[in-house]
């Protein structure tokens, strides 16, 4: 018989607030696997912190998504953010199920190339494409989503040059209801510069002017404020229409719809009030169909959201250093896991989940990083057990963004693994060493020597 751990008495404050569907008493279930793969051992095989990406997550978030756009609307197509996570594995399986590559800089676009995308189905966009981006883009007959004038000028003489006619789309900012607005980047609907930047491509005659493209924000919590850019984007296709007779193929929606993660300072959880996939899908698909498109005219639908795909499928294991208490008496754990490999903890509350079985006593705890900053603080606050010195957390829906923003500070960025459909997990990014940190750097001859 094995004995039992020691725990401590703990003295906790009972709170008559508003019940759960389990009574008052919070509920916790550990978190012993991912995708039937024991965490204990995938920390022994891998270490820790480990990230860890489930594929059946991935493809499984990415067919509802198609499917609630898909079942509203005749003509779909979703393109990969690689910004939200360039992993090639990631972005391949996302390939598989269908997805082009949607890039914002010569470094994706490339990443997309040698992934094997066919270069008809790379969209481009971003404020900084050089020119040897755009003549890479104009070879390859990419989709090239202008953004500034200076961009747009560019792209007509290169058109002389290389004696082609490039494949453009404007990006188009707007007022949707949601401020501050997002009008750094593109040509601005309600004052006109969209209307110009159009004009200037379509008498130039050196562009084909394929599709309008637009970005209204970032985790967006509003499914209205779509309905409201896709009608806008809608007016400005049939102008062309009207004005040209040239047809817009397509309308690019691009992405920000919010994963289920809960934003800092939320009362809820997200998962309970963030919109839906249905939710997007209805605002934007009922706003073009119930515009003046000729059934026969509908433009193809581009969606580009990366985050709401990707998140729930990000997993992040740590280990816990040690428990202290602060000068107020607050319980204190300290992990493996950094703000500088987790830089999503800036603006989420994450779900973080002990990973063995515990006792019920718990206490409200904050949760450090090992980082020597004040400001590496995983949750300011979470109700959790008391976690010992080698046991394991893991960190839920980290998918978007943390394996593209990461740093290389203080420690050393760790292993990724994916776990695929049938259980077997798959070494998909070694952790950084000494070497591969060096492998960069140059000393000059007369720093090498020293005596101290």
């Amino acid at each position: 018989m094995q004995k039992q751990r020691y725990e401590r008495p703990v003295i906790k404050k009972l709170e008559t607030n508003m019940p759960n569907k389990f009574g008052t008493k919070t509920e916790y279930t550990p978190k012993t696997h991912i995708d039937g793969v024991a965490v204990k051992e995938l920390v022994k095989e891998y270490g820790s912190p480990l990230f860890v990406i489930s594929e059946k997550t991935i493809r499984k978030t990415y067919r509802e998504a198609k499917k609630a756009f898909s079942t509203r609307y005749p003509k779909v197509q979703f393109g990969w953010s690689y910004k939200t996570n360039y992993l090639s594995a990631v972005c391949n399986v996302f390939h598989q199920e269908g997805s082009w590559a949607e890039v914002v800089s010569g470094f994706e676009y490339q990443k997309a190339l040698l992934n094997g995308v066919d270069g008809k189905k790379i969209i481009f966009n971003g404020p900084d494409k050089t020119v040897d981006d755009l003549e890479m883009a104009i070879e390859n007959d990419s989709l090239i989503h202008i953004d500034h004038l200076d961009e747009l000028y560019t792209i007509i003489e290169l058109a002389g040059k290389m004696n082609k006619k490039p494949k453009v789309a404007i990006r188009v900012n707007m007022d949707t209801g949601i401020y501050p607005m997002w009008d750094r980047f593109g040509f601005n609907y309600e004052n006109g510069q969209a209307w110009d930047a159009l004009n200037k491509i379509v008498r130039s005659e050196k562009l084909e002017l394929v599709g309008l493209h637009t970005h209204i924000g970032t985790f967006m919590l509003s499914a209205n404020a779509y309905s409201v850019a896709a009608y806008k984007m809608a007016d400005l296709a049939l102008g062309i229409q009207k004005k040209y007779n040239h047809e817009i193929k397509y309308i690019d929606m691009g992405g920000g719809f919010s994963s289920k993660n809960t934003l800092k300072g939320a009362y809820l959880p997200g998962s309970d009030t963030n919109p839906t996939f249905d939710d997007f899908a209805e605002a934007i698909t009922s706003a073009l169909i119930n515009s003046d498109f000729k059934p026969d005219q509908l433009p193809l639908l581009i969606l580009e959201t990366g985050r709401a795909l990707i998140d729930d499928a990000g997993f992040l294991i740590g280990s816990v250093i040690s428990n202290k208490r602060l000068a107020d008496g607050k319980r204190t754990t300290i992990l493996d896991i950094g703000v500088n490999l987790l830089f999503t903890s800036f603006w989420y509350d994450h779900k973080i989940s002990p990973a063995q079985p515990f006792t019920q006593y718990t206490e409200d705890t904050v949760l450090y990083g090992p980082l020597c900053m004040n400001i590496d603080v995983i949750r300011e606050n979470a109700n959790l057990p008391l976690l010992n010195k080698g046991e394991q957390v893991v960190v839920h829906s980290v998918g978007a963004y943390n394996m593209t923003q990461w740093m290389q500070f203080i420690t050393l960025r760790p292993n990724i693994v994916m776990i695929d459909e049938k259980g077997k997990h798959h070494l998909i990014r070694e952790k950084e060493s000494m070497e591969s940190i060096n492998h960069f750097e140059k000393v000059p001859e007369h720093l090498k020597k020293f005596e101290l």
